[in-house]
C-alpha cells in the first residue's frame, strides 16, 4: 500500500512558528501526521495512487505517511489560493488541512467576501479530488494580545466573520472542522508562546491531539495520538522578553504600517456607536456582509436540470 498523503496549507500557525525545531519549525501539522503513521488503510483512496507532481515545500515521510508543508509565515487566503493551491493538487493528497485567515483581519484590505471566494475555491478543489479536509475556527488576535476594547472589538468582529465563514464552507464540504477560537487552552499561558498569537510546542501538540481526535471519531485515525507533553521545556521570561524585543517589535512594527491607520478609524467609529448606544449596529452589519458573501457563493453554485 502507498504512504498516505498529508498535505498542510496556511500560515505561519501551521508552519510551526512557536514549536521550533532545529533550525526551524515543527508545529501542529507535523505533529499530526506523526501520530497518523499507522492510519494509511483508513485515509488512502485508490484515486491519485499514481504519482503525484512535483512536490514543493518542505516534506517528511516515515511509515506509512508522507507529509508536506506548504504554509507559510504571513500567508493570506489570497496566498493560499494562488501559490499554495497548485502545489497542493499537483501533490494529490489523501488528507490535506486549510487553515488560514487571521492576515486577512490584520490587514486594511480586508473583504468578507473575497476571502470567502478564495476559501470556497480551495476547499472545492480538493473535494473535487477526494481529499479529506481539515478546517479550523481560531480565536481572535485583539483579545490574545490584550488590545482595549475599542481597538479589539473590530478585530474580534472581523474574525467572528472569517470563522462563521469557514463554519458554513466546512459543513458544505464535509470537513473535518475543529473548534479551536473557544476553550480553556486560550487562556492557559502554557500553551501560547511570547508573542501571545502563536501556541508553544504545548498548544502546537493540544491541537495536534485535538484534531487527532476528531479525525478518531470519524474512523479515520486508529493508530495513537500525539502526546500532549512538550519535549522541551517552555522558554524562560527572559528568552520571552528577548524574542518580543527584537522579533516581537519588528512584526508590531509591520502590522502597525499596514493596519493601525485604519484601525485607528475603526475604533474612533466603534467609540462614537458605543456613545451613541448604537454599536448592534455595528455587529449587524458584519453579519449583513457575511451573510450576503455566502449567499454569493450560493448563487454560483451548479444548479440541478430541472425535471
Amino acid at each position: 500500500m502507498r504512504r498516505l498523503r498529508f498535505v498542510a496549507l496556511g500560515d505561519s500557525l501551521t508552519e510551526g512558528v512557536g514549536d521550533p525545531a532545529g533550525d526551524g519549525w515543527r508545529g501542529w501539522a507535523a505533529l499530526l501526521a506523526d501520530g497518523l503513521t499507522e492510519e494509511a488503510a483508513g485515509l488512502s483512496r485508490s484515486a491519485g495512487a499514481a504519482g503525484a507532481g512535483g512536490c514543493a515545500g518542505p516534506a517528511a515521510s516515515g511509515g506509512a505517511v508522507e507529509f508536506t508543508n506548504l504554509a507559510v509565515s504571513g500567508a493570506q487566503t489570497r496566498d493560499v489560493l494562488e501559490r499554495q493551491l497548485p502545489a497542493g493538487l499537483a501533490l494529490r493528497p489523501d488528507l490535506v488541512s486549510v487553515v488560514v485567515g487571521v492576515n486577512d483581519t490584520l490587514r486594511c484590505t480586508f473583504d468578507i467576501h473575497a476571502v470567502a471566494a478564495r476559501l470556497d475555491t480551495v476547499y472545492a478543489a480538493f473535494a473535487e479530488q477526494g481529499a479529506v479536509l481539515l478546517t479550523a475556527c481560531l480565536p481572535d488576535p485583539g483579545a490574545m494580545l490584550g488590545l482595549p476594547g475599542a481597538l479589539a472589538r473590530p478585530l474580534a468582529r472581523r474574525q467572528r466573520a472569517v470563522n462563521t465563514v469557514v463554519h458554513a464552507l466546512s459543513e458544505r464540504y464535509g470537513a473535518v472542522h475543529l473548534h479551536a477560537a473557544e476553550g480553556a487552552w486560550l487562556t492557559d499561558r502554557e500553551m501560547w508562546s511570547a508573542d501571545r498569537l502563536h501556541p508553544g510546542e504545548r498548544g502546537h501538540r493540544q491541537l495536534a491531539v485535538r484534531f487527532h481526535a476528531l479525525l478518531a471519531e470519524a474512523g479515520l485515525a486508529t493508530g495513537p495520538a500525539p502526546s500532549p507533553e512538550p519535549e522541551r521545556p517552555a522558554p524562560t521570561t527572559s528568552a520571552s522578553l528577548w524574542w518580543l524585543a527584537t522579533a516581537g517589535t519588528g512584526w508590531v512594527a509591520r502590522r502597525c504600517t499596514d493596519l493601525l491607520p485604519q484601525l485607528l478609524g475603526l475604533a474612533a467609529d466603534e467609540m462614537r456607536h458605543r456613545a451613541r448606544g448604537t454599536s448592534a449596529r455595528l455587529d449587524l452589519r458584519a453579519s449583513a456582509a457575511v451573510s450576503a458573501a455566502l449567499a454569493a457563493l450560493s448563487a454560483t453554485e451548479p444548479q440541478p436540470d430541472a425535471a
